[in-house]
């Protein structure tokens, strides 16, 4: 049967309004929508997007103090600022590129560059209110979805303070079935505070106060695990902490003008050339990069006139003009901080010193698994590649890799993988605890061994291969204890891999609720009873009891583009190890009871 031509005309070309286009492409303005579940999820960008600008106004010396109030999904802010212009309220919430954030006079180190945040925020929220006050008056101004619905001007009351309010509850019609993690906006007004010395936040009733900037964010992140005491420089443009602990791999904070860059960029690239050069400086060695940053952990702030960001979600800066200033003033800082704590140099030494032994002990054992060591030369057993990789294109971005219990689960998702991004590695099943071991036990494991190489980070996580690392396990007992065992490794070995957001979960369907007429697929049993209901209790039920049971036709539905995946994140590095040895070290007669009382019998519907 021939493809019918469409008409292709002047009548087929659309021309948005911004408002549209925001609740139309709202990808573009705040990345992902979500549910609240991650903490990237656009509603926390919404609040981001608000506060960034009452944080401009202290950078800028107006308002010491920040109110932020969350209840029932209504969101309010109230800074202490220079207030809107009053002429000019209306224009810089809804209409695209108006603002003073253009003009360096009146912002010089601004997060908000593009003209659309709050606009952005006011399009995508259900109700909208924005109050002004400027020198005993007002302006104030009310949306809905983008739509203005009221406006008036007034006088306050002589003590009132300037300031803005904004206050918004994002759309439900966009936003499904959202909620707020009181969490993940404590952790992100933490970071507001850290990185705003002076500035005091007040959430939900509670302060928030950083009197010593990254030093505290360092130290809330690390606890006491660090080798030696902190060091830390503040800049006119630059600050940074640093210290090394035990663990495996490297961890990064890094912000430009407040904005926390998950995925770094420029300017933590060259953090990180102008630390190895401050040390090497410092010692009058040459240590390689690799020996000196394992174990590091460090946060980084910069402030320059005008980022650029790889998106409108600011998770990386491109900036390439910054990277020659940033190298030497952290090469003096360094060199300077080592020079006056001379003990603190000494156990740096030492475990650089033990870096580089660990390095040629591992070289030791490659060699002698050489036929296990050949990488890309030799056919990794149990891996079903992709053709595009991370950093090879555009299509590098989309790229994951799946890995799987065993050939069954498997089975389904190579007949009904994209061959182009999605790779599959399946494992044979319950994988060794890794937890406790060094680092060249994974050359004595094959299946870590070949997972290791699949992902491509041997010898760093910059080598990965995938932009998403997937654990594809049974929704059971086993797959659970799977899942955990994975994660030990990547904790234990790459934990990078998951502060920076690389490893997901797969969520699939545990319930098909179908008629002759109709499918669904739930993912809970309130989805099945909801489902059930509206389709009748005649409908045909059947409970997935693993992935092998999936077939390919239907496999695709879930790995395609209503793929769900559940992210892990880290809310605080210092307390992996103690979970991890809770629940992944020793049988403990407590973890023997905690067990016990939170032992759930699985019963099949």
């Amino acid at each position: 049967m021939a493809k019918k031509i469409v008409d292709y005309d002047e009548s087929k070309i659309k021309t948005l309004s911004s408002l549209e286009h925001i609740r139309l492409r709202t990808g573009m303005y705040i990345g992902r929508l979500g549910d609240g579940s991650n903490p990237d999820d656009g509603i926390y960008i919404l609040v981001k997007e608000v506060i960034d600008n009452s944080i401009d106004e202290f950078i800028m010396g107006s308002g010491k103090r920040i109110d932020i109030t969350l209840k029932n999904n209504h969101v309010h802010v109230r800074d202490y600022g220079r207030g809107i212009p009053l002429g000019k309220v209306i224009e810089c919430v809804s209409v695209i590129n108006t603002g003073a954030k253009y003009n360096s006079e009146v912002f010089q180190f601004s997060v908000g560059l593009n003209g659309v945040g709050t606009k952005a925020v006011n399009a995508l929220s259900s109700w909208f209110r924005v109050v002004s006050i400027r020198d005993g008056k007002c302006s104030e101004a009310v949306f809905e979805r983008g739509v203005l619905k009221s406006k008036r001007k007034g006088t306050v009351k002589p003590d009132v303070k300037n300031g803005t309010l904004v206050e918004f509850i994002p759309d439900e019609n966009l936003f499904n079935d959202y909620e707020f993690s009181p969490e993940f906006m404590q952790k992100r007004i933490w970071n507001y505070a850290y990185l705003n010395t002076g500035l005091t936040l007040v959430f939900n009733g509670e302060r928030y106060i950083s009197k010593n900037g990254l030093l505290d964010l360092l130290e809330s992140e690390m606890g006491t695990s660090g080798l030696y005491p902190m060091g830390y420089y503040n800049g006119k443009q630059i600050e940074f902490a640093f210290t090394h602990s035990h663990s495996y791999g490297e961890s990064y904070f890094s912000f430009v003008n407040g904005q926390y860059t998950t995925d770094g960029g420029t300017h933590l690239s060259a953090f990180k050339e102008g630390f190895l050069k401050g040390i090497n400086e410092y010692f009058r060695k040459s240590f390689r990069s690799e020996d000196v940053r394992e174990g590091t952990a460090a946060a980084v702030a910069i402030k320059i006139q005008s980022p650029i960001f790889e998106s409108q979600t600011k998770n990386k800066l491109g900036n390439t003009e910054i990277r020659s200033w940033i190298v030497n003033e952290t090469k003096a800082a360094v060199d300077d901080w080592l020079h006056k704590n001379p003990e603190s140099a000494k156990k740096l030494e030492d475990k650089i010193l033990a870096n580089e032994k660990l390095r040629t002990e591992l070289n030791t054992v490659k060699k002698e698994a050489k036929e296990a060591a050949r990488k890309i030369a030799i056919k990794i057993p149990k891996l079903k590649d992709c053709k595009f990789h991370l950093g090879e294109n555009k299509r590098g971005e989309e790229t994951m890799i799946f890995i799987t219990e065993g050939d069954s689960a498997s089975g389904s998702m190579v007949s009904s993988r994209d061959v182009y991004t999605q790779a599959i590695f399946a494992m044979r099943g319950k994988c060794e605890n890794m937890f406790g071991k060094k680092k060249a036990d994974i050359y004595k494991n094959a299946e870590m061994y070949n997972m290791m190489m699949a992902l491509g980070i041997e010898n760093n996580i910059e080598g990965l291969r995938y932009a998403k690392i997937i654990i594809a396990t049974d929704a059971d007992t086993d797959g659970f204890h799977i899942r955990n065992l994975l994660l030990t490794f990547f904790l234990s070995f790459f934990e990078e891999l998951v502060t920076t957001g690389r490893v997901y979960i797969l969520e699939t369907p545990l319930f098909r609720v179908r008629t002759k007429k109709e499918t669904r697929y739930c993912y809970s049993e309130k989805e099945r009873d909801k489902d059930i209901a509206a389709l009748g209790v005649s409908s045909e039920i059947t409970r997935f009891k693993g992935l092998g049971e999936i077939s390919p036709k239907e496999f695709g539905q879930f790995i395609g583009s209503d793929i769900r995946l559940l992210p892990v994140s880290v809310q605080s590095l210092k307390k992996v190890p103690e979970i991890l040895e809770f629940y992944m070290g020793k049988n403990t007669p407590e973890r023997r009871e905690y067990i016990m009382k939170n032992l759930l019998a699985e019963v099949d519907v």
